[in-house]
């Protein structure tokens, strides 16, 4: 139950998954497989898919590494909402995007887990949004040479607080890819 009022639609929205970003992400590729399946199930229930693309100094816009992956080909009727933060709200078009097609509800898969997946569903939530992860389809790099945990550790462990996550008005939730509904 949204607290944005006359948006009950859901919409899957789909973060960063661009060559250079997944290119060594843990569990590549069953992640991206998920999100190819969640990508097309909502296309065939008329569910809008919001492409979510980074880029700063180290992911240069147009540069190969830059694109998404060639797995999950957008459609041209698709909207593209181009960040250059972790949280995909902040200055861009995101909420405009979503306010236009009375989306209320996101349902989020990506990468990446501890950046820009944590920043977007928290970003997401304080705005008023509905908000259900999809456990296995989203994926980080191994960072722990800079102090994190192994990658397996911070999806587990994100998984594991989304799910308990709350505020008046608004519901948080983990989902699998297969127990997925937009309804």
């Amino acid at each position: 139950m949204t607290t944005l009022q006359q948006r009950p639609r859901t919409a899957l929205l789909v973060i960063d998954v661009q060559q250079g970003v997944v290119v060594s992400a843990y569990r590549r590729d069953e992640v991206v497989a998920n999100i190819a399946s969640l990508v097309e199930r909502a296309r065939a229930q008329d569910v809008p898919v919001v492409w979510v693309q980074h880029s700063d100094e180290g992911l240069e816009k147009g540069s190969e590494a830059w694109q998404y992956v060639g797995e999950l080909p957008g459609r041209a009727s698709e909207p593209v909402v181009h960040k250059h933060y972790g949280d995909a709200f902040e200055d861009t078009d995101l909420e405009e995007v979503l306010a236009a097609a009375g989306i209320g509800h996101l349902v989020v898969a990506g990468a990446e887990t501890d950046a820009c997946i944590r920043s977007t569903i928290h970003g997401a939530f304080t705005r008023g949004y509905d908000v259900t992860l999809v456990a296995d389809a989203h994926t980080t790099n191994d960072n722990s040479e800079w102090g994190a945990p192994p990658p397996e550790q911070v999806i587990a462990h994100t998984n594991m607080y989304w799910q308990y996550h709350s505020a008046p008005g608004r519901t948080a939730g983990v989902s699998t890819t297969a127990d997925v509904t937009f309804g």
